[in-house]
């Protein structure tokens, strides 16, 4: 499972303030994971291209995976304050569906359902891994799926500022 986002290279772009509904620290739990990165697995070899992006007001993260071998898929996630838990909602090309559930803490994130369970960590360097497990019913085990390591962004999209007021528009005053 991947993230995209279309930015320039190189780039930094702020996201709009989060509307009111979305601006307390619960909703921010994720915004490590936002940017343009290039994915790499274990073996140093690419496995595709991730774009992370606040939408809707910051109140949720769009993100658009692009494997190496062109393989795609999106996802939707977001914190609902009325369970105050975080939910990912992902579909690919291959028809897949995944609905998780979860939680996250000082730069992680634990999503799962009864069959997968997915971790990301931010770590020291301002990558961010993803480890993905798939439940085998037949030797009763959790199987690693997925083990990336996005790269420090091509482009990292800043979180979401505090909203302030616009600016003065010049002033129209004329010298006689």
């Amino acid at each position: 499972m991947g993230l995209a986002a279309l930015c320039v290279a190189g780039a930094a772009h702020a996201q709009p303030a989060p509307s009111r509904a979305c601006a307390g620290p619960s909703h921010r739990g994720f915004d490590f994971w936002v940017g343009t990165w290039d994915v790499y697995l274990p073996d140093g070899s690419k496995a595709g291209e991730n774009v992370i992006e606040a939408i809707a007001g910051g109140c949720a993260l769009l993100e658009n995976w692009t494997g190496a071998k062109g393989f795609d898929g999106k996802s939707l996630n977001v914190f609902d304050a009325k369970d105050e838990r975080w939910h990912q909602f992902w579909v690919d090309a291959s028809g897949t569906r995944l609905e998780l559930v979860g939680s996250a803490g000082p730069g992680t994130m634990a999503l799962a359902s009864t069959t997968q369970r997915i971790t990301w960590t931010a770590n020291a360097d301002g990558s961010v891994r993803q480890y993905w497990e798939s439940w085998d019913d037949k030797t009763k085990a959790w199987v690693a799926m997925f083990d990336g390591v996005r790269a420090t962004p091509v482009t990292r999209i800043s979180p979401p500022a505090p909203a302030r007021p616009p600016p003065r528009p010049p002033s129209c005053s004329r010298s006689a």
